[in-house]
């Protein structure tokens, strides 16, 4: 790693009670439940001992700030809501389980498991959309922190589409790029804007500490 090349760590955050009940959350914003916490707090932990952390940015989704909270205070840092880790706006499906959205949209439904790069979400949002937005907000994160290790916490649309970019892949290849809560991953950004993957969906951490 050179002088100027950009760690970033990041991190989705940590569980919900709608993770549990399998719902539709985009920019819906359920808090995190007490098995959330506990893995917000052993992420924290994980991250304090193995990166050097000089920012947190986070989308300002309630569960993406109090992960991001935790991950800030173990650096006596301050975490920052960012709007380019804001999650996917799922419209008319947002608060749905897929039953639900089955019944209305079973078609539609089928081509977000199977070809999800060709759907846009009655009333929401594309993939493609959010990527431009993801995209934007790490390119603006590296220049303004050439040289340092920045914590950005998301969702799980925000962050595969973020990583399929990051590897040069098409939307297409969205369900390969696995989240599960509170995963962590590295990749460093070079001035060139190229990147190198370092970690990917880690989940070790939680391992002992929410079992």
């Amino acid at each position: 790693m050179t002088e100027e090349t950009t760690t970033i760590v990041l991190v989705r955050h940590g569980q919900t009670a709608w993770n549990r009940e399998v719902r539709f959350r985009g920019q819906a914003n359920p808090p995190l439940d007490d098995v959330g916490r506990e893995q917000a707090a052993a992420t924290a932990r994980y991250v304090a001992k193995r990166w050097p952390v000089e920012a947190v940015y986070a989308s300002p989704m309630a569960r993406a700030m109090q992960t991001a909270e935790m991950i800030a205070e173990a650096h006596e840092l301050v975490a920052e809501p960012f709007q380019g880790l804001l999650d996917i706006d799922f419209g008319e499906w947002q608060g749905h389980s897929p039953a639900e959205v089955k019944r209305r949209y079973p078609e539609l439904l089928s081509a977000w498991f199977e070809t999800p790069h060709t759907v846009e979400i009655p009333g929401g949002e594309s993939l493609d959309v959010v990527r431009r937005r993801a995209v934007a907000g790490l390119d603006t994160i590296a220049e303004r922190h050439p040289g340092q290790t920045v914590a950005m916490v998301g969702h799980t649309v925000v962050n595969r589409v973020l990583l399929c970019a990051v590897l040069g892949l098409g939307n297409q290849h969205f369900w390969q790029m696995r989240q599960d809560t509170c995963a962590v991953n590295v990749f460093e950004v070079d001035r060139e804007g190229t990147a190198t993957i370092v970690v990917l969906n880690d989940t070790s951490h939680l391992q002992d500490s929410c079992e």
